[in-house]
């Protein structure tokens, strides 16, 4: 069997670019910082796809309001910065024993049809969210979560070192992405701005040579006229 390929056939291109990982961008909005004992209020996924060239791109996005867990703790400083009214009718808000399910479904369905082997976050501070998406999964007891349980990608780092900006909206700023500020801290805009950074990291990486990796060139490899 070649690296290239699955037992059930070859590995699509996407699979080969990240070692079988299907990259899944993740945004939360959660009601403080413990992921623990705070709410989690808003999850979503940016499921990317790449085209014959290796160009990566957003291909949909699935979002959840998601009611807080019973005896969940609520910081209303949060709640003042995400602004997120939990008492709103239009909020249609899912229990996260439903959400979550939905939501990996969407994942493991991509991850098959990719031929990956599993999925992989990639967030902005990434950290953060994988660890409130494993409690949260700890806490429903679900027994099919398709994320690295510890592995992710930080879009923070990748353009902390691309763009010099850690920040979501200056490092999209810097990358010629419109970011509205109004819009932000909605799990939805976000992982969909995180998506196009994180995309366009990936895409400029290989612009410039970096995927496929082509050898380094040293004094001896290089041409002369002799």
């Amino acid at each position: 069997m070649t690296p290239a390929e699955t037992p059930t056939g070859p590995k699509s291109l996407l699979a080969q670019r990240f070692r079988g990982f299907l990259p899944v961008v993740l945004d939360l909005e959660t009601a403080g910082f413990n992921a623990r004992t705070d709410a989690l209020l808003e999850v979503s996924a940016v499921i990317l796809n790449m085209d014959e060239q290796g160009t990566l791109y957003p291909e949909e996005t699935h979002s959840f309001h998601i009611e807080p867990f019973e005896g969940a703790n609520i910081e209303q400083s949060a709640l003042d910065f995400i602004g997120v009214d939990l008492e709103s009718p239009e909020r249609d808000a899912w229990p996260e024993e439903i959400a979550l399910p939905e939501l990996f479904r969407q994942i493991r369905r991509a991850i098959k049809l990719h031929s990956c082997t599993r999925a992989i976050m990639v967030a902005h501070n990434a950290h953060f969210d994988l660890g409130f998406i494993n409690a949260a999964v700890n806490r429903c007891g679900l027994k099919r979560n398709p994320f690295h349980p510890f592995s992710c990608m930080d879009t923070a780092t990748l353009s902390g070192l691309a763009y010099g900006q850690t920040v979501l909206a200056k490092a999209c700023q810097t990358a010629g992405i419109a970011f509205d500020n109004s819009a932000a801290h909605s799990a939805e805009y976000d992982a969909e701005k995180t998506a196009e950074l994180f995309c366009g990291i990936v895409n400029r990486w290989r612009d410039l040579g970096g995927w496929p990796l082509m050898p380094l060139q040293t004094e001896t490899d290089t041409p002369t006229d002799e």
